[in-house]
C-alpha cells in the first residue's frame, strides 16, 4: 500500500505572484524562510514554523488567484522507489515525475498524482546523503537534473 512508504506530512505548495509581496506576508506571520533557490529560472522559497513547511514559488503559468487555489500538499515519503512502484501497480493518475531536483542539501525526487477533485497529491524524499540521492535515481533511472544557476 502506498501510505506503507509515507511518514507524515511534507509540505503545502503555494504558487505566487510576486515572490518578494509572499515572502513580507508569511514573515509578518511569524515565517522563517528556511530554503531558497532559483528552479526553471523563477524564485522558489520554503517557510518553516514550527512542524509547518509551505512552499512558495513563482510559475510561469502565472497562478489561479481564486479563493481554494493551493497547487498541491507533499506527503513526505520514506521510500520513493517503492512509493512509486505501489502508485503505477495501483493505477493512480500520475501527473509528474518521478522527477529529480537539487534541493535542500542532498536532493529530492517525487513524484505528484491528481486526485478525483484535480487536488494534486505530491510524494517527496528528502535524502540524507549522496549515497541514498544516486542509488534512487539509479532504481527510478532518472538522470540527475544540474543545478540552475
Amino acid at each position: 500500500m502506498v501510505t506503507d512508504h509515507v511518514k507524515g506530512y511534507q509540505h503545502v505548495g503555494i504558487p505566487a505572484e510576486n515572490i518578494e509581496e509572499t515572502r513580507k506576508f508569511y514573515t509578518s506571520l511569524g515565517f522563517k524562510a528556511k530554503y531558497e533557490t532559483i528552479n526553471n529560472e523563477k524564485p522558489v522559497v520554503f517557510y518553516e514554523l514550527g512542524d509547518i513547511l509551505i512552499e512558495t514559488y513563482e510559475r510561469k503559468e502565472g497562478v489561479a488567484k481564486v479563493t481554494g487555489a493551493v497547487d498541491h500538499i507533499a506527503l513526505n515519503a520514506v521510500d520513493i522507489v517503492s512509493c512509486y512502484e505501489e502508485l503505477k501497480k495501483g493505477g493512480f493518475d500520475i501527473a509528474e515525475g518521478p522527477c529529480h531536483l537539487p534541493f535542500w542539501d542532498h536532493g529530492v525526487i517525487y513524484v505528484v498524482i491528481n486526485g478525483p477533485n484535480k487536488e494534486r497529491v505530491e510524494f517527496i524524499q528528502q535524502f540524507k546523503s549522496e549515497e541514498e540521492k544516486d542509488n534512487a535515481l539509479k532504481a527510478l533511472g532518472i538522470p540527475e537534473k544540474a543545478p540552475e544557476a
